[in-house]
């Protein structure tokens, strides 16, 4: 008989994620204006962006800041039970708890805890959900909001850089009660990535081996399309707008998603990606290995994988002297 290897389901989904700015009104003029996101509101020095699809306040916030990369990732719990739940277990768990903050604009209190490799998570339940008004108001009753600019679905994924992702595994699966879908097993023992799901999508966060000498460091976030088209259509508006595309659009083989990467004007990676109807519905599924022989063919197809897609991380790190 099968084990079953289904996450916790605790935790319902990636909720937001913080992406600092040192560049904010250029950061916030290609996030709305190209990239298609929506200014659900501004405080201080964030903005609370979302997708036109996403049923929270905020899926993206940007915060001004001295640098770049990840500020906070941040899920949303399936229930108040779920999230007490989930708070037990890491108070018990060994990692570096930060405690209770009262929350922000787009949701209520949340409890924070940190990663062995200084990327900050929190876990919340009370939420904001975004009430369109004037132009903002769809056509249609079952979409969320209007859309603009290259205009992403919802919220896909988050990439982190870790100098250890079997010890990031272990963090995932005991924290957040998440399972691993696929995976690729170097020949030197270690893991060289590691893509989580929470729930069934085929995942909401990878970890992938940091080899910049980098802490705590962002490798990208993810938008997903309704379709392949979308994706091209996209390339066109960045090219029209002078934004810096790094690769594709070509196919990843892990995961399968049809992908584009360009580099938002800070310098923080951000993908666009269609991943098609591909599901993880098996109780038992058991995750997808990638041995380093299969990663070094390459993508699925496309061009090959530009070096800075394996150098380049938020925020920079100081170049050796």
């Amino acid at each position: 008989m099968s084990t079953p290897t289904n996450p916790s389901f605790d935790i319902a989904h990636l909720g937001h994620v913080e992406m600092f700015t040192d560049r904010f009104d250029e950061s916030l003029d290609f996030f709305t204006r190209v990239y298609g996101l929506t200014l659900s509101g501004q405080t201080g020095d964030s903005a609370f962006l979302r997708a036109w699809d996403d049923y929270e306040y905020a899926t993206l916030k940007l915060t001004r800041h001295h640098t770049t990369g990840v500020g906070h990732v941040a899920y949303r719990a399936s229930s108040p039970e779920a999230l007490a739940r989930r708070v037990a277990v890491i108070e018990a768990s060994g990692f570096r708890v930060h405690g209770w903050t009262d929350g922000d604009e787009s949701h209520g209190r949340a409890f924070r805890f940190e990663d062995p490799f200084g990327h900050v998570f929190e876990i919340y339940y009370d939420t904001v959900r975004f009430r369109p008004k004037g132009a903002e108001v769809p056509a249609l009753k079952n979409t969320s909001a209007a859309f603009t600019g290259a205009a992403p679905r919802r919220i896909d994924h988050l990439n982190l850089l870790a100098d250890d992702v079997t010890e990031f595994r272990r963090f995932m699966e005991t924290c957040l009660g998440a399972r691993v879908t696929e995976m690729i097993a170097l020949d030197n023992g270690r893991l060289g990535g590691c893509w989580f799901t929470v729930n069934n999508k085929t995942y909401d966060l990878a970890c992938t081996e940091e080899h910049g000498k980098g802490v705590g460091r962002l490798h990208h976030v993810t938008y997903a399309t309704d379709s392949r088209e979308d994706i091209l259509r996209a390339a066109d508006i960045f090219l029209q707008n002078g934004v810096h595309i790094e690769t594709g659009p070509h196919k990843h083989a892990v995961q399968g998603t049809f992908f584009l990467y360009v580099w938002e004007p800070a310098g923080n990676r951000v993908e666009l990606a269609n991943a098609g109807a591909r599901l993880i519905l098996a109780p038992d599924w058991e995750p997808v290995v990638w041995t380093q022989v299969d990663r070094l063919k390459g993508q699925a197809w496309g061009l090959k994988t530009i070096e800075t897609f394996h150098t380049h991380g938020t925020p920079p790190v100081a170049k050796d002297h």
